[in-house]
């Protein structure tokens, strides 16, 4: 006995498949274990499986959390931002190939399933919002709400949280700026536009690709496409600057649609656009091959050969300055296709697009009671 308990061995963290359906309207294929697990977790037959017996669909759960602080200091030079803050911690939209999903291992909790799954609302988040921004202390800058995932996903329908941070900046005239595919930006045009008009808001809507098909694989949960377009001409209707952003461009995969892209947001209102190159940092490379593997397995072994071209011969490059872009012939090729079609297309060149992309106003910035209390005279 005390032999086996010397050599006893330590269990190794391994992928779980998810049952087709629970795979259903899913980006991941598993739960692959996070990179700070110390269990196994392991599918086992005990014999008392009904074979013709369905899977249970995987049902979303969010937790609700009060936090001590929200507003984060970002330090990458690569990001045009220097303050953010996330209303949500995953993302049901179910973007295969988000970045932000290894963040959810911090959580003991699955980059995979677990992460498009298993959600956390910050629900006393304009609270703390309204406090920090409150200090004397506090410099003004433009807040970037959903940097890490999206402000708009479906909790959003009813927690209203997103809504509460911008009523928040609204009421300090402090400015802000948001990344989204959803087309739930549009139920709070009644705030965003007045802030767009007076350059304290600028809204950037991804389009990763115009094809149906492939966005739905790509994004299980996310508005398709088309309806993408209807918001950005929704905002731009209304007064605000906005952007598409073209990401991420992966390789093999939608770099071909880049240009059509462009064009339809521009012809919808679009006056800026940006692009990164596709990111696989830590548990997510394992995350993309699977659904390579899964859903175009014939391109699978091309598209990491492309995507190791950009990073140097490996699967992710994490160093600031590169890892937006990638490095190499093929990099340089989509920087020039992007700048060529932009200033075809007249995004971020023209007077309209340099008028959308100056810097947002700070100086209009009323500091808020961080109690929140109203001025007795």
């Amino acid at each position: 006995m005390a032999q086996d308990a010397k050599n006893e061995t330590r269990s190794v963290p391994i992928r779980v498949p998810a049952q087709e359906a629970q795979r259903k309207a899913r980006g991941a294929l598993s739960h692959v274990p996070g990179r700070f697990e110390s269990v196994a977790r392991e599918a086992y037959d005990d014999g008392w499986t009904i074979a013709d017996e369905p899977a249970a669909p995987l049902e979303t759960t969010i937790t609700e959390e009060r936090v001590k602080t929200l507003i984060q200091r970002n330090q990458s030079p690569d990001l045009p931002f220097e303050l953010s803050v996330n209303p949500y911690r995953g993302c049901e939209h179910g973007c295969v190939y988000c970045y932000a999903r290894p963040a959810h291992a911090y959580l003991e909790l699955s980059p995979g399933l677990d992460f498009e799954s298993r959600l956390f609302a910050k629900v006393n988040a304009a609270e703390v919002l309204r406090a920090e921004i409150g200090r004397r202390s506090y410099v003004c800058s433009p807040i970037s709400i959903g940097a890490n995932t999206d402000c708009y996903q479906p909790a959003e329908r009813r927690y209203r949280i997103t809504r509460q941070l911008i009523a928040v900046l609204a009421g300090c005239e402090h400015p802000l700026t948001m990344v989204t595919k959803s087309a739930l930006v549009e139920r709070d045009l009644d705030l965003l536009g007045p802030m767009g008009r007076a350059n304290l808001a600028k809204v950037f809507v991804t389009v990763t690709t115009l094809d149906r098909t492939l966005a739905r694989r790509l994004e299980p949960r996310a508005p398709a496409p088309q309806r993408r377009l209807e918001t950005i001409r929704a905002l731009a209707a209304a007064g605000v600057p906005v952007g598409v952003m073209v990401a991420p461009v992966i390789p093999g995969l939608n770099d071909k649609s880049i240009e059509e892209s462009l064009e339809a947001a521009a012809a919808a209102g679009a006056t800026m656009a940006g692009y990164q190159m596709l990111r696989l940092p830590n548990e997510l490379k394992e995350l993309f091959r699977e659904w390579l593997d899964q859903h175009v397995p014939m391109r699978a072994a091309h598209v990491m050969s492309l995507v190791r071209q950009l990073r140097g011969g490996r699967d992710n490059d994490p160093r600031f300055g590169t890892r937006m872009t990638g490095t190499g012939n093929f990099a340089d090729l989509i920087a020039q296709r992007f700048e060529i079609a932009c200033r075809r297309f007249r995004l971020n060149g023209d007077n309209r697009g340099q008028v959308a992309r100056r810097a947002l106003d700070c100086e209009r910035f009323r500091r808020p009671d961080p109690a929140g209390q109203m001025a007795l005279f």
